[in-house]
């Protein structure tokens, strides 16, 4: 028997970077609201079970435990389970605390790294994009953009991406402050574009010699998205290295998204 004030389940001490005990029945409980998360919506014992991939008996045992501790409810009137108080306030609480820029920051190295170009990270300001990281990559570049500047809406990658993201009840001023009034048709075609392809893509648009693709970083609840952008010099945007960054580009931002609650 454990001496008092001990725990039977705790982890022994052990070297960093070693793999750690866990318990096994917290980690199945998470299968449980997992399932939970992704039916979208109230769910059946028997839809539950078989999304946690386990059996019924055995995934009412859980859904008993979690309902006492208010991770779970079930509806007196339909049978049905769905996400508790304690989740709830759990999730809100969860999005009051994070630090979206800070969570997405911890990417752009590798991002930087991976492709060996300048990495970029905008969020939306009262005026339009501010950027507000860049990390320079293995290629000097003709760059008088620093943090803290604000993009311009049409012609930059980060700023068609926005246009393409963002309702023009918030865009619309900002063109028109930024000196630009495009036909509706463009924003239209420019919109259509960025959302088929996932990103946009610039050259010149800016900066002279300069080629730029950016993607947006979803997240939850109210707040606007974020764009992540490479910068490459023109001379070496070849359809093969444009292909070859907008995939990683694409990969990184989707692991940003997710990183933020986005599935």
């Amino acid at each position: 028997m454990a001496p008092a004030g001990t725990d039977d389940d705790a982890d022994p001490p052990g070297p960093s970077g070693t793999a750690r005990q866990g318990i096994q029945s917290v980690e199945i409980a998470m299968t449980v609201l997992d399932a939970l998360e992704r039916g979208g919506g109230p769910m059946s014992l028997t839809q539950i079970a078989h999304a946690s991939g386990m059996g019924a008996s055995k995934a009412h045992r859980y859904l008993v435990s979690l309902g006492r501790a208010g991770m779970v409810a079930q509806s007196p009137s339909s049978g049905l389970y769905d996400m508790g108080p304690a989740l709830r306030r759990l999730g809100a609480e969860s999005l009051r605390r994070m630090d979206e820029v800070g969570l997405v920051s911890q990417y752009i190295p590798g991002l930087r790294d991976r492709t060996g170009h300048a990495v970029n990270l905008a969020v939306w300001g009262d005026h339009g994009p501010v950027i507000v990281r860049w990390d320079y990559g293995a290629y000097a570049l003709p760059i008088t953009v620093r943090v803290g500047a604000t993009m311009p809406l049409l012609t930059s990658s980060v700023g068609r991406v926005y246009l393409a993201h963002l309702p023009r009840t918030l865009t619309e001023p900002v063109l028109r402050a930024q000196g630009a009034e495009p036909a509706p048709a463009e924003i239209d075609r420019i919109t259509e574009e960025v959302r088929r392809r996932g990103c946009a893509l610039t050259s010149g648009g800016v900066i002279p010699g300069i080629a730029s693709v950016a993607a947006p970083v979803l997240t939850t609840g109210d707040s606007l998205p974020l764009v992540v952008a490479l910068a490459l010099p023109e001379r070496a945007a070849s359809p093969e290295v444009l292909e070859d960054v907008t995939t990683a580009l694409l990969e990184a931002t989707s692991a940003m998204s997710a990183e933020l609650g986005v599935a």
